[in-house]
């Protein structure tokens, strides 16, 4: 995943979780996540974004 701070390198495993991963990728496909805010970030854990545009409004 490209942002403004850089790449993003993320994991999915369809096998695992196949329903989770294809609802992601429709997502992705859709551009949903276009100018996601991530409103935290813990480094080489998780992220966390969405419901907030860039402006701080729900």
């Amino acid at each position: 995943m490209d942002t403004t701070m850089g790449a993003i390198e993320l994991d999915l495993n369809a096998e695992k979780a196949p329903l989770t991963v294809a609802n992601f990728l429709r997502y992705v496909d859709s551009k949903h996540f276009n100018n996601t805010v991530f409103h935290r970030v813990i480094e080489d854990f998780m992220i966390q974004g969405g419901g907030f545009s860039s402006t701080g409004e729900e």
